[in-house]
């Protein structure tokens, strides 16, 4: 198994806030985001941005494409779990 490295975006595309990521959504992506945020209890509510924030994320990249292509030619650097996990519990940050 493999993962590609992930580069932070900074500023992010999509403000980490339920207007941003409305905003950046379809008319028909944010009724539905909307609508699950408001029916969401307070304990749920973090659970429903995240989720909403990373489709909007993804729906807003300009790479997207090329980025699709390149996977899909096994152009994409990966590492391997075992070299991911090395570095992660040399960065202090949980495995399991």
């Amino acid at each position: 198994m493999s993962a590609q490295p992930i580069q932070r975006h900074e500023p992010e595309r999509v403000p980490r806030n339920a207007r941003g990521i409305a905003a950046a959504l379809t008319v028909e992506g944010a009724k539905e985001f909307y609508s699950e945020l408001l029916a969401a209890t307070p304990e749920q509510a973090k659970g429903v941005l995240l989720r909403w924030w990373g489709q909007a994320m993804l729906d807003t990249d300009p790479g997207a494409d090329a980025r699709a292509d390149a996977v899909l030619a096994g152009a994409v650097p990966t590492v391997s779990l075992d070299d991911l996990l090395v570095r992660r519990r040399a960065a202090g940050l949980p495995v399991d």
